[in-house]
């Protein structure tokens, strides 16, 4: 399964993430009823967005975390009536009835080491002609700050995500049977104020892993390291857009 997150910290922080979910939203094309799985939902931030523009629709919300699916639940309270809430790995086949209409995605996918799998799991549930439109990390992603890392460490940054690239998820998305695949990589750099809010996000949204491996006095000192390493307060993000079709 997925790592436990800090969910509530994660959703008092100031994160591009915001304007990842909006900008993904206005690709996906809805009449209003549908049935959408929005994959890697966390804290519920886009599947708020998701469900308004689904006044006579239902969202299966899915999520590897239990942590991000408890802090969902508060945030959607007096709006879980037409929300399923399913913890569950996405590279599996997915522990829910029928099908549905479409799938979304913010900030999800590079947490994941097979997106074939991954493709599959959602190509199983996903109707025919239903669409697929996400976002994630792709090839370049936070390359400034793997540096910093593998410079406090004195070595390479240990391998956390997939940072996959378009060519490589065409052929992965074709594979698992979509069509219509539309692919492409955008440079989105986040900037914070330097100091605090730099040093938190880093700890909470992008280095979480590195320290589940570190013991606690060696956390907060390895965070201002990688910091410290910057040339400026920014997250260097480069994003993969997808767009795709269920055949």
């Amino acid at each position: 399964m997925p790592r436990e997150w800090d969910a509530k910290t994660y959703d008092s922080l100031p994160l591009p993430h915001l304007g990842w979910g909006r900008r993904t939203l206005a690709r996906l094309p809805l009449e209003g009823d549908e049935r959408v799985l929005d994959a890697g939902c966390g804290t519920g931030r886009d599947t708020a967005g998701l469900l308004d523009l689904l006044p006579r629709g239902r969202v299966v919300a899915v999520d590897g975390s239990v942590r991000m699916l408890d802090q969902l639940r508060e945030r959607l309270a007096g709006r879980l009536e037409r929300v399923e809430v399913v913890h569950a790995d996405l590279t599996r086949p997915l522990p829910f009835d029928g099908e549905v209409d479409a799938v979304f995605s913010v900030a999800a996918f590079h947490w994941i080491d097979d997106h074939a799998a991954l493709f599959a799991s959602l190509a199983g549930r996903l109707c025919p002609g239903g669409r697929l439109v996400t976002e994630c990390g792709g090839r370049g992603n936070i390359a400034a700050v793997n540096a910093a890392v593998a410079d406090v460490l004195g070595g390479d940054a240990p391998e956390v995500w997939d940072f996959a690239g378009a060519a490589d998820t065409r052929e992965r998305l074709a594979a698992a049977g979509f069509t219509d695949v539309e692919v492409g990589l955008r440079p989105d750099p986040a900037r914070f104020e330097p100091g605090e809010q730099l040093e938190s996000y880093l700890a909470t949204v992008v280095l979480g892993a590195h320290l589940d491996a570190m013991a606690d006095d060696d956390r907060e000192p390895f965070v201002k390291a990688v910091a410290a390493r910057l040339a400026e307060p920014v997250v260097d993000y480069v994003r993969l857009e997808i767009s795709a079709t269920r055949a």
